[in-house]
């Protein structure tokens, strides 16, 4: 009889330890683990970034932070420009418009009295891919301006002062009068150009010009 009821007591202490266990796993997901403390923050893959390389031959376009002249710029003077439209090789954007580009005046002659036209020349050097970001070395061609030839308007400017000379000489006396006068009136134009400068070459803030590499530049490239 005591055995028995030892049994029974023995059986009703596990059913109770049983229920306190289940009570307990109440509310709790796999595993008897409660959700409310497990960390439900989602996986974020990091932006990675990505070299990509502009090849020589790369042609882009970009207008101009700096005005440069003939008449006022010197050789070595730095030279700012920013990137005009977004670069994009093989679908993803490799330069952003508003990229900056800088460089230097590489050549600035003035326009002669006599002969030898106005030149200039800038070559960029660096390259900003974002605004605060890494600055890549390039190699690009040199853009040069050359001003036009003036043979034209310095005829015209002799020949001008030549015929009005020709016609006061002819009214003061006759054939004699007239070349005499032509003479005269085409030195007096003749003058007037020796004296004057061609014109200047001026490529002002706000000019767009085209640069290209000349050796391939490797730059980072986010996403």
């Amino acid at each position: 009889m005591r055995l028995v009821s030892i049994g029974l007591l023995l059986a009703a202490c596990a059913a109770g330890a049983c229920d306190h266990v289940a009570t307990d796993n109440q509310g709790k997901g796999h595993a008897g683990v409660d959700p409310a403390s497990s960390s439900a923050t989602p996986t974020t893959r990091a932006t990675e970034d990505h070299e990509v390389t502009l090849p020589a031959g790369s042609v882009i376009p970009i207008t101009l932070d700096t005005t440069v002249s003939s008449e006022t710029s010197h050789v070595e003077q730095p030279v700012a420009a920013h990137i005009t439209r977004n670069i994009v090789i093989a679908g993803r954007t490799v330069l952003v418009a508003g990229s900056s580009v800088n460089g230097v005046v590489t050549d600035a002659v003035r326009s002669g009295k006599v002969k030898g036209l106005a030149h200039v020349a800038v070559r960029f050097t660096t390259l900003t891919t974002e605004q605060s970001g890494p600055e890549y070395r390039i190699a690009s061609n040199a853009i040069a301006r050359t001003a036009a030839a003036t043979k034209k308007k310095d005829a015209i400017t002799i020949a001008a002062p030549a015929a009005g000379g020709a016609l006061i000489g002819a009214l003061a006396g006759g054939k004699k009068g007239a070349a005499i006068g032509t003479a005269i009136g085409g030195g007096a134009g003749t003058a007037a150009v020796l004296s004057t400068r061609g014109d200047e070459v001026h490529l002002p803030k706000g000019t767009a010009l085209t640069l290209t590499l000349t050796e391939p530049v490797t730059v980072r490239v986010r996403g």
